[in-house]
């Protein structure tokens, strides 16, 4: 029986759909749907695409940065803080802020206004009924992340070169000590220019307007957790494999060499732009070890 690579994949899909009809509906799901159906009928697809967008992006993004800007408040988080000779001022704070709002309304925004236009154009859906399933999401926001973390190690290594680093890139490494908030502080055309990786997965793995939205989450949760400037021990992100996380990043801003992929480490590992930072994780190990020594 000779079964093509299309028949498998719509056999796959229809087993997933029932499993997925076994198991009972997930309490969240009701209010969730009433308020997307309630959505769809009080708001055009111009105003979901391009309002919903930025609104998705604006709370995530905030949300995301205040775990962050209270643990500086907490004298007990101190010691997860990777850089603890470097703490957060309200002047470098207010800087950066200054700059976020600048490229999310003048350089992000009318980026957001082409969403309607790109789901319009590639016949992407809005309604409830097409949305894919959560563990379809998770998947098609991995391999988002994969492709997006492939352009940024290349393109933000290139960003690094000599000639080029001082007129883009040097902006986004004002703080050597990163903070959440400094996620998407940068110059507007690095902005543009990495963020130009986030919308190659979009273009290949988007079904649904639900999956831009899943992707921001998931994309701005990533940037500012490796941004965060704390290493926390129980941190969900770390279960991805071969995620970078905050203390692979952190060394990147410390050092300004090496450690250039966005998400996970691979690219760095091929191209043994990582070696520093072993070193460094093997020097900080020793030092641990002979600490630890002289206590006992």
């Amino acid at each position: 029986m000779n079964v093509t690579g299309g028949g498998v994949l719509s056999s796959a899909s229809l087993a997933v759909e029932y499993v997925d009809s076994m198991l009972p509906e997930n309490p969240l799901q009701g209010p969730f749907r009433n308020a997307w159906n309630y959505m769809m009928s009080n708001y055009s697809k111009f105003e979901i695409a391009t309002w919903g967008s930025l609104l998705v992006h604006e709370l995530v993004y905030f949300i995301f940065c205040l775990p962050g800007f209270i643990f500086q408040f907490i004298p007990y988080m101190q010691k997860y803080k990777i850089q603890q000779d470097k703490p957060e001022t309200w002047e470098k704070q207010w800087k950066c802020f200054k700059v976020l709002l600048f490229n999310h309304f003048c350089i992000q925004l009318p980026m957001i206004c082409g969403t309607y236009y790109f789901t319009e154009y590639f016949n992407i859906p809005y309604t409830w009924d097409s949305m894919p399933r959560w563990h379809m999401l998770l998947a098609q926001c991995f391999g988002c992340a994969v492709i997006e973390d492939t352009w940024h190690y290349f393109l933000h290594r290139l960003l690094h070169h000599r000639r080029i680093y001082k007129h883009i890139h040097k902006m986004h490494h004002d703080f050597t000590s990163p903070f959440g908030m400094q996620a998407e502080y940068a110059h507007p055309l690095e902005t543009i220019i990495l963020g130009a990786g986030f919308f190659i997965g979009i273009m290949i793995f988007c079904n649904h307007v639900m999956l831009l939205w899943a992707w921001v989450a998931f994309r701005l949760l990533e940037t500012i957790d490796v941004h965060s400037g704390y290493d926390i021990p129980v941190n969900p992100l770390h279960l991805i494999p071969f995620y970078a996380g905050a203390r692979f990043h952190d060394f990147h801003h410390m050092n300004f060499v090496g450690n250039y992929a966005s998400t996970f480490t691979c690219w760095d590992k091929i191209f043994g732009t990582d070696s520093l930072f072993n070193t460094y994780c093997t020097k900080l190990a020793n030092k641990e070890k002979l600490e630890d020594k002289k206590i006992n």
